[in-house]
């Protein structure tokens, strides 16, 4: 599923125009980078939960040449599902 395709199911189940459906995902997802960009956490009820993680360093390889690279600390975006989005799966 991409972006258009939740702009379409919006569109079908709210009977909003699909320029204002899709101005409302883009105000959620930019709501939703702008909150992980600052270290916010979200929590979405009965989906899961967006967080900031901090990486620590670590020593990665090329691929190609097998050479070890060193990897430095850096964030990253961890989700952890809620227990009705388990259920389904």
């Amino acid at each position: 599923m991409i972006k258009s395709d939740i702009i379409d199911r919006v569109t079908e189940v709210s009977s909003v125009p699909r320029v204002k459906a899709a101005v409302a995902v883009d105000s959620i997802f930019g709501t939703m980078r702008d909150a992980l960009g600052a270290g916010r956490r979200i929590e979405l009820r009965g989906f899961g939960v967006f967080q900031v993680r901090e990486r620590k360093k670590g020593v990665g390889r090329n691929p190609k040449t097998g050479a070890p690279v060193v990897i430095g600390p850096g964030r990253t975006v961890r989700f952890k599902p809620g227990k009705e989005l388990k259920a389904l799966t």
